[in-house]
């Protein structure tokens, strides 16, 4: 992936690969900084294109603006190169530019954006909340379209809008319309990454570039290797590795990620099995399925 000048407030980056959302690992309530640097060590080599850190797998509502970029920070000194997407949201338009100005300068690649929550602004609404922050950032946008988190569902002529945008460059689908997801991939302007987890093969097969699995964390060569098969066009190989996954992915979304998800790394020693409320721990039931789950993936 090449990084490359366009002028001194814009870059081109290419997002193609497997990106795993990180968990933040707490300790007695706070930001647990030597699991965070075990995890990010652990990822490094696993053939991933990247980490994206204060996602809705990181946590980041529960986390204080000083705790994102504390966490921002751990994973960047430890990522020895591997590229970094900074998660960022927020419903106040002059905070979260603010924000973004911040974070732009810590060697990240990429912004993860979604729509303001809560608001549920108008189409034209969101162009313009979209469009005022790409001219904000210093850095590639990464649209998050996750209209069950937000409440605001971006329609394809809106996306196709900010996909003009120079800066706007990649989206993270998690749209729930495969139609649109098509439409997208078959438009060619914003690079494609399935956000859903269970329709990563689906997506890249339709030629989507990518994907930001948080199911990743586990097994995640073998998830790394389904989408590099797939964008070379090797559908057999591919599906041969994809075959056990689904079952896992759905265990692992059976309750509120990241639940599930950290539960199965604490079992891993990475991490303590915390989370902040009002998230909760995984049931024993269900982390019980994900053990026979896991084995079942040879």
């Amino acid at each position: 992936m090449q990084k490359t000048a366009l002028d001194s407030n814009q870059a081109t980056y290419d997002f193609s690969g497997l990106w795993i959302p990180l968990v933040t690992p707490f300790d007695k309530g706070k930001v647990d900084d030597p699991a965070l640097k075990r995890l990010v060590a652990h990822y490094q080599a696993s053939g991933i294109a990247g980490l994206v850190v204060c996602g809705s797998t990181g946590e980041a509502a529960a986390l204080s603006d000083e705790e994102q970029l504390e966490v921002l920070q751990t994973v960047m000194a430890e990522a020895g190169g591997l590229p970094v997407i900074m998660g960022l949201s927020g419903y106040h338009l002059g905070k979260t530019a603010a924000r973004i100005r911040a974070v732009s300068t810590h060697g990240i690649v990429g912004i993860l954006l979604p729509a303001p929550s809560y608001i549920r602004p108008s189409q034209a609404g969101l162009v313009e909340w979209f469009t005022t922050l790409a001219d904000t950032s210093a850095v590639p946008v990464v649209l998050y379209d996750i209209p069950y988190r937000t409440g605001s569902k971006m329609e394809l002529e809106t996306i196709r809008t900010l996909a003009g945008h120079p800066r706007i460059q990649a989206l993270k689908d998690c749209g729930g319309d495969p139609v649109k997801t098509r439409a997208l991939i078959a438009d060619g302007q914003l690079q494609v990454l399935a956000g859903e987890d269970a329709n990563i093969f689906s997506t890249v097969a339709a030629g989507g570039r990518g994907a930001i699995a948080a199911a990743a964390h586990l097994h995640t060569a073998r998830f790394a290797e389904v989408v590099r098969r797939l964008r070379a066009n090797d559908m057999a190989g591919a599906e041969a590795l994809w075959k056990p996954l689904p079952p896992l992915i759905e265990a692992l979304f059976a309750e509120p990620n990241p639940g599930p998800l950290k539960a199965f790394l604490a079992r891993q020693g990475l991490l303590s099995d915390e989370l902040r409320s009002p998230m909760t721990r995984a049931s024993a039931a269900l982390v019980e399925r994900l053990v026979k789950l896991d084995a079942q993936v040879a």
